[in-house]
């Protein structure tokens, strides 16, 4: 059987598309971690920063050395926007396939110099193969593409624009799932919390918190996760349903990206520093919540007063987990051609002391985890992940590989959870 050699860039969705081109070409294919021996070498990409764009060419030419040999592909948000483009600076790629296409892999791997980046093309009923590194997890798309216009995304422009996969294809593939063992899943969208917006074929009305329903019914899916929710679809009705389902992992991640109601608006998030605010002070009173944010520092127009708006954010909620970045500018994107650009140097001080300031709060949160005891997934043998998503370290334990059960934190060492079966 031929060997294939796949790289994935950038989130949780080009992880699960990766899964999913693994599964599709498993008829002629097996993965290998050796680029060396590989008949077939994938780059799954992301365009959200500008970095993953420049990491694609310095890649394709370092395994181009290593296997000359190789055929070459690139899926992903980058190859979305980029095309031909991409195939014009590496000739020797062989096929370039958008995020919204991955149902068309195996005819991408059987032509030469094939390039399809629809973004409108609808596989939203597409039952694909399957495959998973983890016997006890898996990741499920609800949803594909998006609709909203924040002013600093190109993903609208890659993933094209959003539909929801129909409730019953998602029941019947976590009920699955559910039978091969899987005990946790993580449901996937870019608005993941805006699911049932649009459909692609006839469906009754149905919205996040109906499917999360559902999903908890079913039998041997022990705990639900998802992401990434967005701030203005956090209504009463999914808070609630977040605080008082017990199947749902109480960690949440809330992509703040800004402070500052200003800067909010320029960047077209649709919800202001007081809407957040106000949704966090619901989710803290839940116990034992985790809230994990991304933020972006230097946007176009920031001011000092702007910055010092999200560090008044993060300093009331206080996140468990941070991801902030320097304003990038993408292509295709407004904010890329909005005046008053931040200086790169001012906008690192800014990320520095942003970061410095989180780690601080981070320190404290971790020591407060001391003593403590948390339900977890024990999902490899020397790892537990907790229900509000911090992984724990533990001695190794096989008879309880995929069981839920109490971990209690005996020490921490540099934001590493060290814990025990208890």
């Amino acid at each position: 059987m031929k060997k294939l050699y796949i790289e994935t860039f950038g989130c949780q969705m080009n992880v699960k598309d990766s899964e999913h081109i693994v599964a599709e070409l498993s008829n002629e294919y097996q993965t290998t971690q050796n680029p060396n021996e590989a008949d077939l070498i994938i780059l799954n990409t992301c365009s959200v920063r500008e970095k993953p764009v420049n990491k694609l060419f310095s890649e394709l030419g370092k395994l181009k050395k290593i296997n000359p040999n190789a055929k070459f592909g690139v899926c992903g948000c980058t190859a979305s926007h980029m095309g031909e483009e991409i195939i014009k600076k590496a000739p020797f790629v062989s096929f370039v396939l958008g995020a919204r296409n991955v149902s068309k892999i195996n005819e991408a791997v059987n032509k030469e110099k094939y390039i399809f980046t629809d973004i409108n093309y609808d596989d939203t009923t597409y039952m694909f193969k399957n495959t998973r590194k983890n016997p006890y997890k898996d990741f499920v798309n609800i949803m594909v593409g998006c609709d909203k216009k924040c002013t600093f995304c190109i993903v609208p422009k890659t993933r094209g624009k959003e539909i929801s996969i129909p409730m019953d294809l998602i029941l019947k593939e976590v009920e699955k799932l559910a039978n091969e063992g899987v005990k946790e899943i993580t449901l996937l969208g870019q608005n993941v919390n805006n699911y049932g917006k649009r459909f692609s074929v006839a469906h009754p009305k149905v919205d996040f918190t109906d499917l999360l329903r559902e999903v908890s019914k079913i039998d041997g899916i022990e705990i639900i996760r998802f992401t990434s929710p967005h701030p203005l679809h956090a209504d009463d009705k999914f808070l609630d349903e977040f605080a008082n389902n017990p199947k749902i992992a109480k960690h949440i991640h809330f992509p703040l990206q800004s402070g500052s109601t200003k800067i909010l608006k320029a960047m077209k998030r649709g919800y202001s520093k007081e809407w957040f605010l106000n949704r966090c002070e619901i989710l803290r009173q839940i116990p034992e919540v985790s809230i994990t944010t991304d933020i972006i520092v230097g946007f176009p127009g920031e001011s000092e007063e702007d910055f010092n708006e999200t560090l008044d954010v993060v300093e009331k909620v206080r996140f468990e987990q941070m991801f902030s970045f320097v304003y990038s500018p993408r292509p295709l994107t407004e904010a890329a051609n909005m005046a008053n650009q931040i200086d790169k140097q001012t906008a690192k001080k800014r990320l520095h002391k942003l970061q410095n300031m989180h780690k601080a709060i981070q320190d404290e949160i971790y020591q407060n985890k001391l003593g403590k005891i948390y339900k977890a997934l024990i999902e490899e043998e020397t790892l537990a992940r907790s229900n509000n998503n911090f992984t724990v370290k533990i001695a190794p334990d096989n008879k309880n590989l995929g069981k839920i059960v109490n971990v209690k934190i005996k020490e921490i060492i540099n934001h590493n959870l060290i814990g025990e079966v208890i």
